[in-house]
């Protein structure tokens, strides 16, 4: 299927790269049909709206920056995306790259969960206080190194 994306332009879009947030992503809840990416710069992804081509999120996997994250989500929460077990699941962080050169910062209070097997997703909101909106990714690469 070819589609409009903000970042590539008309791309053709394979069925396997369908994800589906049948609750939508915080903020853009009615928008729920959105395609993986792969984008141009590792280690990040694009998740498209598959309904409004303006509509793209830059993602990243939480663990290259934080290994000690934990995510503590109900097995009910789970199960409404069919999630198979911890191996079926993608967790991603939504980055935030700002146009002024501040820090490019990852939420890692609000994962995104995806089941592999489903291609279907949904975003948590983790109560663990250690886990903020904006973390600066740089920086915790940086202490990681130490």
């Amino acid at each position: 299927m070819r589609f409009s994306t903000k970042a590539y332009g008309e791309i053709e879009i394979d069925e396997r790269q369908r994800v589906r947030f049948p609750g939508g992503i915080l903020g853009f809840e009615k928008f729920t049909e959105y395609a993986l990416l792969d984008a141009r710069q590792k280690p990040f992804f694009y998740l498209q709206s598959l309904e409004v081509p303006e509509l793209a999120f830059i993602l990243i996997d939480p663990f290259l920056f934080r290994p000690d994250y934990a995510l503590d989500i109900g097995d009910e929460a789970l199960g409404d995306i069919g999630l198979e077990g911890p191996e079926d699941a993608i967790v991603f962080s939504i980055v935030t790259a700002p146009q002024d050169g501040s820090p490019i910062t990852a939420n890692l209070m609000g994962p995104l969960i995806v089941s592999k097997s489903r291609r279907v997703g949904m975003q948590a909101v983790l109560p663990d206080s250690r886990w903020r909106v904006k973390h600066d990714i740089m920086a915790e690469l940086a202490a990681l190194r130490k």
